[in-house]
């Protein structure tokens, strides 16, 4: 099965309510997978709570998680740099390419190691192993399916991302 794993940036705003968030409110970020891959959808802490009080069963959640709303920083002016491991795992991701499974993993684990990714989730299903990440800066959710390495192969993979950066 392909499944969509594309980056999905937080809203501004209440999915539910159609409310702008609050420099520092909390809301809740939910996680469904759907037949063409997944869906995101940010709702403020009322919505939330509603969502509960109504007991919405019927379509649960994939994930969900809790985060404080920063609003998104000015972009920076384009640099003439090289690619970074971040420019490098977008690219990937975009192109949805499976042989860059691998590479899309460890690019992952090494942005995790930086704190620019925070790992939300590692979900297990039917598809296999899945990790949740958000981006600390931007919200951004990254669904990395987990290619299932092997310690023998984890060095190969290592030395082609390094050359990838290079």
């Amino acid at each position: 099965m392909q499944t969509d794993w594309t980056i999905q940036s937080r809203s501004g705003r209440c999915a539910v309510t159609g409310r702008d968030f609050a420099e520092g409110e909390y809301f809740y970020t939910l996680l469904f997978r759907e037949r063409d891959g997944f869906r995101r959808e940010d709702l403020s802490e009322e919505a939330w709570k509603a969502r509960q009080a109504d007991g919405v069963a019927a379509h649960q959640p994939y994930s969900f998680w809790r985060s404080k709303f920063e609003p998104p920083a000015p972009a920076p002016p384009e640099a003439l740099a090289k690619e970074t491991a971040e420019d490098l795992l977008r690219r990937y991701m975009t192109e949805n390419d499976e042989g860059h499974a691998n590479a899309r993993y460890i690019l992952a684990l090494m942005l995790e190691r930086k704190r620019l990714l925070k790992q939300i989730e590692a979900k297990e299903d039917i598809h296999g192993r899945t990790l949740v990440y958000e981006h600390v800066k931007t919200g951004e959710v990254f669904i990395v399916p987990d290619p299932g390495l092997r310690m023998d192969q984890i060095e190969a993979v290592q030395n082609e991302v390094a050359a990838l950066l290079r």
